[in-house]
């Protein structure tokens, strides 16, 4: 298919036709966000699925129960997906949401009401690479074409929910305060207890070391593999070929060292740097 029968523009972004409609765009300008609700704001392949699985378990004091019954993308389901007009009644206090969408398109209802965001962000090398082989599992984008390809069409911001620069820059300037909590998928993947404690702690949840512990092992990348509320296998083949790449792949910090050449790694340092320039942050990774 082509790219305009795959996507619906909406502000500048590419967004998936399968899960996205003027209908659920509609119900989220019209959300109404409550004082307790919980939003995990990441770019595409920074974590997302990680945070479905993190968010209830705190939210919940631990409890298996919503991991082990419900799947991730109806326990914590997506903001601007059709999803959620479907599971929102059957959303408990305090509510989780994921969503990719940057700072700029949240409704009015979000800036009115107290809502945290846990803002995960991961190394662009990283996501581009995984991003790369999301595009080539998943029927409902377009196909990525060469890693050479897919790399330029990354820095363009020419896929889906646009450029990485652009997102990272939206959340990092909001005046949210004490709203909003910064984390790395490498500081996840590097202490995930520690990174519990720390998310857990901006939630107002005061949780033992036993339950943070029961936390961080049911979060692990091979529990969740493993676990068919998480990994995805109950969406038809037909949407997501796990047989061309795994939903969830590898998980891991600096597979992209075995994807960029060094002209690559110059190019897409340098273009990123360019773009952050006069920024007030600081990005935590050399990107050189």
């Amino acid at each position: 298919m082509s790219c305009d029968e795959l996507y619906l523009q909406y502000h500048g972004l590419l967004l998936p036709n399968l899960t996205h409609s003027e209908k659920s765009l509609k119900f989220v300008r019209e959300f109404k966000f409550e004082d307790d609700d919980v939003l995990a704001v990441t770019f595409p392949k920074s974590g997302t699925i990680w945070m479905q699985e993190i968010l209830p378990l705190i939210l919940n004091d631990g409890d298996l129960t919503p991991i082990q019954t419900i799947p991730n993308y109806d326990r914590i389901p997506w903001l601007e997906e059709e999803r959620l007009s479907v599971v929102m009644d059957q959303l408990k206090s305090p509510r989780g949401m994921v969503s990719h969408f940057p700072y700029e398109l949240m409704p009015a209802s979000f800036h009115q009401s107290k809502a945290k965001v846990i803002y995960v962000m991961r190394n662009p090398k990283d996501v581009v690479v995984s991003f790369y082989y999301f595009h080539q599992s998943a029927s409902f984008l377009e196909d990525p074409g060469t890693f050479e390809e897919f790399l330029d069409k990354f820095l363009e911001g020419k896929l889906a929910f646009g450029k990485w620069t652009d997102h990272v820059k939206s959340w990092r300037n909001t005046k949210l305060g004490d709203r909003i909590m910064y984390i790395t998928y490498e500081e996840m993947k590097e202490d995930l207890p520690a990174a519990v404690r720390s998310m857990s702690s901006f939630l107002g949840k005061n949780l033992s070391d036993e339950v943070i512990n029961k936390i961080a092992y049911h979060c692990s990348f091979n529990t969740m593999k493993n676990n068919p509320m998480s990994n995805f296998s109950l969406i038809p083949k037909v949407y997501i070929d796990s047989d061309k790449s795994p939903f969830l792949r590898k998980g891991i910090i600096g597979d992209w060292k075995k994807h960029f050449t060094c002209d690559q790694v110059r190019h897409f340092s340098s273009t990123i740097k360019k773009e952050l320039e006069g920024e007030s942050f600081t990005l935590p990774w050399n990107l050189d």
